[in-house]
């Protein structure tokens, strides 16, 4: 077991030692790709937390509302459920509900509540979706931007071959690994951040396919509301 940690001590070392001994241009590209690679783990790591706290509140705040007797009741504790992106689903159609009652008394276009709904739905997942394209420009740019680093090693590594005039593999080998140090730090900063676009896109995805379901929830309560009260009305 303690063979591991010396591995781990011996390979760290190997790689720091391999890095002072880059270039300039190959120092700048890994500073480039450790930026990259701190900022989408920065988003990786909130987003991932922000999506879980949703995942746990939509399902409290949707058990509360199917429990509430009236909208006003689920209204009320609506700010407690805040993370969840339902709940800007049914602010956006209860100020629509308020709105039509407040002047007429009674809900006369459930269309206009629908599109309240809609356009709570659209603003909490722009609000989930923020930062999460740099999750892609960090997959598709970070491996250029190690190729290059490549490159740029592989030539300054032959320029040194041709003027130190000795063609051997021995001569050539060192300058050629440390430039192949930028493709795996490349890769290192894209894997993760494709990974986790993915995973984020589909539970974005995911909530966005619960906001419609939910608006036609709310949709359904608020027409049933609108039927007790017309019934009320006639007695």
């Amino acid at each position: 077991m303690q063979s591991f940690p010396l591995l781990a001590a011996f390979v760290g070392g190997e790689i720091v030692d391999m890095i002072s001994n880059t270039g300039a241009v190959a120092k700048l590209v890994l500073l480039s790709l450790l930026a990259f690679s701190l900022v989408s783990w920065a988003i990786i790591l909130t987003k991932w937390s922000l999506l879980r706290r949703a995942r746990a509140q939509s399902g409290r705040f949707v058990r509360a509302f199917r429990k509430a007797q009236r909208l006003q009741d689920i209204a009320a504790v609506a700010d407690q459920f805040r993370p969840s992106p339902l709940v800007g689903v049914f602010e956006g159609g209860f100020e629509e509900v308020k709105r039509q009652a407040s002047s007429s008394g009674m809900l006369r276009n459930l269309t206009a509540i629908q599109r309240g709904m809609q356009i709570g739905a659209s603003e909490e997942i722009t609000r989930l979706e923020r930062n999460v394209p740099w999750l892609a420009i960090t997959a598709a740019v970070t491996p250029f931007v190690g190729l290059f680093g490549t490159v740029w090693g592989i030539i300054d590594a032959f320029h040194g071959l041709g003027t130190a005039g000795a063609a051997t593999l021995r001569a050539v080998a060192p300058g050629i690994s440390e430039a192949l140090v930028t493709t795996a730090a490349g890769l290192a900063a894209a894997i993760p951040a494709v990974i986790a676009y993915n995973l984020i896109g589909a539970s974005i995805r995911e909530f966005a396919a619960r906001s419609d379901d939910f608006a036609l929830e709310v949709l359904n309560a608020v027409e049933h509301s609108q039927g007790q009260a017309s019934a009320e009305s006639r007695r």
